[in-house]
């Protein structure tokens, strides 16, 4: 099973959803493998990145879930960043390509390997640039996942955000998860309400829940 987290614009929480996804699919006894195939970010951050927190999740080493050289220590979309470090430039067959599973997988002990799943997680919003020559809905298309999981806000701006964002990914299953969602704010309930029944779109509002599709047979 292939799953691509994308989100409505950067800093909705994409590798915070992955990462809580990832541990609770592993603690139901899934073997779940994770890829970033191109991060950028402020080195002078102390927070892990990406591939340090997905890495941190499954279990792998942050190399492995996103190869060295796609690391970009500047905060721009990946094309622009290796274009600003005088590096070589992106093509989005080669994204694709890191986008495996371990060959021969064996599941750690406890674990079953029927089945397992690769999450993929891809950078800023679904038409930012992850690539010289396509951004994350080319990567969805070239994939072509199990699931797509939509990360966005809860608050002002959501509906839009989704619609579009949810527009762009047309032929794919998606499954919208509103981040920071509070029960107790009216407009995050009224935004849940309106997408699930005037758009039709799967909502969920936690990770638990999330993982609960992904275990679930659609």
């Amino acid at each position: 099973m292939i799953v691509v987290v994308v989100g409505t614009a950067t800093e909705v929480g994409k590798t915070w959803v992955a990462a809580r996804v990832i541990k609770n699919l592993r603690a139901a006894g899934r073997t779940v493998h994770a890829r970033k195939p191109a991060q950028s970010f402020d080195p002078s951050d102390p927070a892990p990145n990406d591939a340090e927190v997905l890495g941190a999740a499954t279990g792998e080493a942050p190399e492995t879930v996103c190869p060295r050289r796609r690391w970009y220590e500047v905060p721009m979309a990946p094309p622009m960043a290796a274009r600003a470090l005088a590096r070589p430039s992106i093509a989005l067959a080669d994204l694709v390509a890191a986008c495996t599973a371990p060959r021969g997988d064996v599941a750690a002990p406890g674990r079953t390997t029927a089945d397992p799943i690769l999450v993929v997680e891809t950078a800023g919003g679904v038409r930012s640039p992850l690539a010289d020559d396509g951004d994350a809905v080319d990567l969805c298309r070239a994939l072509a996942p199990d699931l797509v999981v939509l990360v966005a806000d809860a608050g002002l701006g959501t509906i839009n955000a989704v619609l579009l964002s949810a527009g762009a990914l047309a032929g794919q299953r998606v499954v919208v998860i509103l981040n920071r969602f509070d029960p107790t704010s009216q407009l995050h309930r009224a935004n849940r309400e309106w997408l699930a029944t005037r758009a039709g779109l799967e909502i969920v509002t936690d990770p638990e829940a999330l993982a609960h599709c992904l275990l679930t047979p659609a």
